[in-house]
């Protein structure tokens, strides 16, 4: 069993920022990615960002400039540093770990976090 929990959401104006933190806990062998996913009201699920065991890391064009992931391995926790917030940034963000474990790629989700930006 994986957990994650997230926390750092909250309501801030527009042009401020938010730094979200995700703490994984569990059974964690091998990791590919973790990453931060977000949902508005009434849209999909969609990618925020995402970083690798590698360290590598890919963002969604809308945050591109304005986000940035980042991990300490060893607590096993993934960060979203988000500046220069948006109104069109407000949605619950879901931090995601996929791991290796039985053959196959596995997801695990938290169980989110509000962020809302006023304008």
């Amino acid at each position: 069993q994986v957990h994650l929990v997230e926390s750092g959401g909250g309501l801030v104006q527009a042009g401020g920022s938010l730094r979200l933190s995700c703490a994984a806990s569990g059974t964690i062998l091998s990791i590919n990615t973790m990453g931060w996913y977000r949902q508005a009201p009434g849209k999909q699920r969609d990618v925020v960002a995402v970083i690798s065991s590698g360290g590598s890391t890919n963002y969604a064009d809308s945050v591109k400039g304005r986000f940035t992931i980042s991990r300490d391995s060893a607590k096993k926790t993934v960060y979203l540093q988000m500046n220069s917030l948006k109104p069109e940034d407000t949605a619950v963000y879901y931090c995601n770990l996929n791991q290796r474990r039985w053959g196959r790629d596995m997801d695990y989700w938290g169980k989110g976090t509000q962020v809302t930006v006023s304008s």
